[in-house]
């Protein structure tokens, strides 16, 4: 595919956004960024959630990761839909019982100020490392796509794609990105589609004989019951519920988009319709990744192996989209992935600005003068600590999928912890203990899994948001208040 129309598909895609986000942003008040102004259709929320939510790194890891993981993320997904019932009808009514703006605010009301702070920390670290990660990903796509045959260095590109959320998000914020996640999850489900049906007329395969190569393929092995490996059926699936509760259920940037909602009701719909459509969503992924091998080995595509595994799987839907699919596939691979990078990147920066400004500003204390300038200069400081972590990880290999959740596992394994044992229980803690013990858990943690590796050849896998979560609820247990301090 040309790179010079493949410019021009890009710069009308984002012509549309900053149309959408004009019109959109029309009699907005300062709120409108934070709260949507709560009137967004609960249906247009779940639909564009799900572009959120999969964003560019699951669009092309995926399908990748099937080369050595095979179905196994299945597995995971089962347990995704339990966590995200619990969210439906465990935190969902919290958060609307409570009005609250930025979710952490609940740690203050259950545990104390520095519990508080110390949650929205925690978040902020994860979300920042999760959207880098996701917005590096489609950053490197489109300069191999793009920007390599016009010489523009990878830091540009970088800072274009950033400049670009700025212009269609600052104004109105979550406001508009309830409606660009949208157009951008249509584009990211037609790719998929469009990708499907063009790889089985290469294959020349019938609907039916898809279903069945796919199905009979050696990579369709839905379940691992080997105790000793990090895609154990058992680690999956409850890693699933944890991850959902903390990655959707405890994370702002999921979390702002539901309570856009126009009251409690049409929230928990939002949720449960959503989780329908992620894991059919998900599944198709799958089924993707089993064609592009397919497609590979029919046709000789030579995929590069290291120590007997797949490297780089990452590049492999790219790689096939651009330079072997035709001109429609590579056009719809573009805006796929241009459209699922973005559609999780903007709502987590906007995310990040919200949460530092409510909880470490106190932005709703100030006057409409301070809180647009204080709301400015924190959307431009995380955009740019998003552009510092891109180009130190800018050279690191393998499904970053697999990063993410496991950098997941320390940053939201003490988050878990705390609202666990707030939820579920009536126990007092010394909030002045907390930070301490939320900052050494995820590093016991590391080193508990590294022993189990090298001592019982046992990997927690992405189980290691379980331990995170458990050891930081014995030890607030520890430090609990007992009933005669209590006031």
């Amino acid at each position: 595919m040309s790179a010079t129309l493949i410019l021009i598909i890009i710069a009308l895609y984002f012509g549309v956004l900053l149309l959408i986000s004009h019109f959109v942003s029309k009699n907005s008040s300062d709120e409108s960024y934070y709260t949507g102004d709560r009137k967004s259709p609960w249906q247009i929320v779940a639909f564009g959630m799900i572009g959120a939510v999969l964003s560019g790194v699951t669009f092309v890891s995926i399908p990748g990761m099937v080369g050595n993981n095979y179905f196994y993320y299945l597995q995971f997904v089962f347990g995704n839909i339990v966590g995200y019932v619990f969210i439906t009808y465990v935190l969902v009514p919290i958060y609307y019982d409570l009005r609250l703006v930025s979710i952490y605010t609940y740690l203050e009301t259950r545990f104390g100020i520095k519990t508080y702070k110390t949650g929205s920390l925690f978040f902020l670290i994860s979300q920042s490392f999760g959207a880098a990660l996701r917005l590096m990903l489609a950053a490197k796509i489109l300069q191999y796509a793009v920007f390599d045959a016009f010489q523009i260095p990878f830091f540009v590109t970088v800072i274009l794609m950033l400049a670009l959320i700025w212009l269609y998000t600052h104004k109105s914020g979550i406001k508009t990105i309830v409606w660009t996640d949208t157009l951008q999850t249509f584009f990211l489900l037609s790719a998929v589609l469009v990708t499907i049906y063009v790889v089985k007329n290469s294959l020349n395969l019938t609907f039916a004989e898809t279903v069945s190569s796919v199905t009979s393929h050696e990579y369709f092995k839905i379940f691992d019951w080997d105790v000793h490996s990090g895609n154990n059926f058992f680690k999956q699936f409850i890693s699933g519920i944890l991850i959902a509760v903390a990655m959707v259920g405890l994370d702002q940037n999921m979390m702002q988009k539901t309570l856009t909602c126009k009251n409690k009701k049409e929230a928990q719909k939002n949720i449960l319709t959503f989780s329908i459509f992620l894991a059919v969503a998900q599944f198709l992924f799958l089924g993707l990744g089993v064609m592009l091998y397919m497609y590979a080995e029919k046709f000789g595509v030579q995929l590069g192996m290291e120590n007997g595994k797949l490297i780089n799987t990452d590049n492999l839907f790219p790689m096939l989209s651009l330079n072997h699919f035709g001109v429609i596939a590579g056009v719809s691979f573009i805006l796929g992935i241009t459209a699922a990078s973005f559609s999780s990147a903007d709502s987590a920066i906007t995310a990040l600005t919200t949460s530092f400004t409510h909880d470490f500003l106190n932005i709703q204390n100030k006057s409409l003068e301070k809180r647009l300038q204080l709301k400015n200069r924190t959307l431009f400081g995380f955009s740019a600590f998003i552009f510092i972590i891109i180009m130190l990880f800018s050279h690191s290999k393998g499904d970053v999928i697999s990063t993410i959740f496991k950098v997941a596992g320390y940053t939201y394994g003490p988050l878990l912890g705390l609202y666990i044992l707030g939820i579920f229980t009536k126990v007092k803690v010394y909030d002045s203990a907390v930070p301490y013990i939320c900052v050494l858990m995820p590093i016991v943690t590391y080193f508990l899994n590294y022993s189990f590796i090298e001592w019982f050849d046992f990997d927690f896998g992405f189980m290691n948001i379980f331990v995170n979560a458990l050891l930081t609820v014995i030890c607030l247990l520890v430090v609990r208040k007992r009933s005669k301090e209590i006031v």
